[in-house]
């Protein structure tokens, strides 16, 4: 039975229930999750899920159902249920659901990779995770060692009332590893390449080469066990240069979260609260310094992030959406239903949903700070830096629910005096206000430097769906910033 076959069992009956929309996603997902832990396997597992969701806007309300049960009766069912649940919903709603127009389109697109990663075996996997554990563990003084490798294969059919037709498919790679030293009171820990997992990219297998994670893993260790001799990262207020997956994070919580329009108009608070960034803030708010220039860029030229795509789970194509334009607030991430909001007359193509069996919500795409346009390395950077101090890899955060008052700390930093990199410091952290914050970048280090991480774990919704987004970063210092309030006392 074909897949188009199937969609037309649920559009069918759909249209028969006369409602004004409706789509249809089959997803055929497989996950190889392996994780090791000081020297043995912690984790192995190899999972394929195959299912149907279907969404209706029916009397100006949605109704959404999924089932596992491909057969013509059961979908018919599972479509059924979702004109029901539409009929019930607009019992209550507020207001008509309005979708922005957009066009059907008949497409297929595949991430490109060159090696298959399901195409290695876990044996191989699991080999190099533990020759990584090894190198880790040679350095005396490490407690803890954890590994970790992740492949994931999404095939997706999306079928609309419209007439759309896609097939997507995205092949995701991921892998990292933390070490962690023990002594007296202290746990002290360095991650690689990042941490949360490491780096994830919609690339095949040569990920895992490019990473040179066996390379290096001793120098991690090193610095990890150092940190318990380091000097405590001082207090006060301080010229900080945050490391390109450190402002990753930064980008994620304090303008990935706040510029989802779902959380700015309300309909969304669950695991990240709303925004500061009210609609009245468009294109008046200065969001940061004249540097900071920021887009949300799903489409393939933006490069192989976990919110690069063809289509979004509406249909709608890939955009690039200026989100901060030389400081001045400029856009939001939206969808079809929310694009009337801000005057616009087309979704920003956002909507994505976990899987089968989860309604799409809007969700960040790669959201990134362009590299400088000058010419800039890193150690110009720092020679340009006569005091101040360098901060590498998250290890903690903490932003309100509108996202505007931050605490961030990371597992190692370096101070800066006289244009060098000098002394290690150990519990570096700094805090601030989301605008102001962004407002103090005074430099950031061009193309060269810069890094699309991938964070796979980002949680919204309720029931919770977990997506990768991605973040594209340089380099970039701030001024008169406030450091070491997180770990004050210690």
């Amino acid at each position: 039975m074909s897949m188009k076959q199937i969609a037309e069992w649920a559009l069918n009956l759909t249209n028969q229930h006369g409602v004004s929309y409706a789509d249809v996603r089959i997803v055929d997902e497989r996950n190889r999750a392996l994780a090791t832990k000081n020297g043995r396997v912690g984790h192995a597992s190899d999972s394929t899920s195959l299912g149907i969701g279907i969404r209706v806007l029916a009397d100006g309300a949605w109704g959404f159902a999924a089932t596992e049960d491909l057969t013509r009766i059961a979908v018919e069912m599972t479509a059924a249920k979702a004109v029901e649940i539409a009929r019930s919903s607009a019992r209550v709603k507020q207001h008509d659901v309005r979708l922005a127009p957009e066009k059907p389109f008949t497409d297929e697109w595949a991430t490109p990779y060159r090696t298959d990663p399901f195409s290695t075996s876990v044996e191989q996997n699991i080999d190099l995770l533990l020759r990584v554990d090894k190198e880790l563990r040679a350095i005396e003084g490490i407690t803890l060692a954890e590994t970790n490798m992740n492949f994931r294969r999404y095939e997706q059919w999306f079928f609309s009332s419209e007439g759309s037709s896609i097939h997507e498919t995205k092949m995701t790679t991921g892998a990292g590893y933390t070490a962690y030293a023990f002594a007296g009171t202290e746990i002290h820990k360095r991650s690689y390449p990042n941490s949360f997992g490491g780096q994830y990219q919609n690339k095949g297998y040569e990920l895992i080469e490019e990473l040179k994670l066996v390379e290096n893993a001793r120098r991690i260790a090193e610095e990890c066990v150092a940190l318990h001799k380091a000097d405590q990262c001082p207090e006060g207020n301080f010229t900080i240069v945050l490391d390109s997956s450190q402002l990753g994070l930064q980008i994620h919580e304090s303008i990935g979260h706040p510029i989802e329009l779902d959380r700015v108009l309300g309909m969304e608070a669950n695991f990240a609260g709303m925004s500061f960034l009210t609609l009245e803030k468009l294109r008046q708010l200065r969001y940061g310094s004249d540097l900071v220039n920021v887009v949300a860029d799903a489409t393939r030229n933006h490069g192989p992030g976990l919110g690069t795509f063809a289509y979004d789970d509406e249909g709608v194509p890939a955009q690039c959406t200026p989100i901060i334009t030389d400081g001045l607030f400029t856009g939001y991430l939206s969808s079809r239903e929310t694009a009337h909001a801000i005057g616009s007359n087309r979704s920003g193509g956002t909507m994505r949903a976990e899987g089968w069996n989860r309604i799409p919500i809007i969700r960040m795409t790669n959201i990134s700070i362009l590299p400088g346009e000058k010419p800039l390395t890193f150690e110009q950077l720092i020679a340009d830096t006569d005091r101040g101090i360098y901060m590498q890899t998250n290890r903690s955060w903490s932003i309100d629910d509108k996202r505007y008052n931050f605490q961030f700390g990371t597992e190692i930093g370096w101070e800066i005096k006289g244009g060098k990199l000098g002394r290690m410091l150990k519990n570096p952290s700094y805090s601030g206000i989301t605008t102001e914050f962004w407002n103090s970048m005074d430099a950031i280090c061009s193309r060269d430097q810069w890094t699309l991480w991938g964070t796979p774990n980002c949680g919204k919704g309720q029931p919770m769906q977990t997506m990768g987004t991605g973040h594209g970063a340089s380099p970039a210092r701030f001024r008169n910033i406030k450091v070491g309030s997180a770990y004050k006392g210690t």
